[in-house]
């Protein structure tokens, strides 16, 4: 089993994210899931951009 899940990790994991997508367009409707995938993507950026100049570490020690 495990040879499996090493062997189709991405397309599973792809399959996880669009079985979620798939899941809050029909709970929410198409724009407002797109309201929330675009404010993660913001998130998902101001992390990367902390995490890679180091602001907040700085602040924190």
């Amino acid at each position: 089993m495990t040879e499996l899940i090493k062997a189709y990790f991405w397309p599973l994991i792809g399959g996880i994210i669009g079985l979620l997508l798939a899941v809050l367009i029909i709970t929410f409707g198409f724009f407002k899931t797109l309201f929330v995938l675009i404010f993660m993507v913001i998130g998902i950026t101001a992390g990367y951009y902390i995490q890679k100049t180091g602001i907040l570490t700085n602040v924190f020690k």
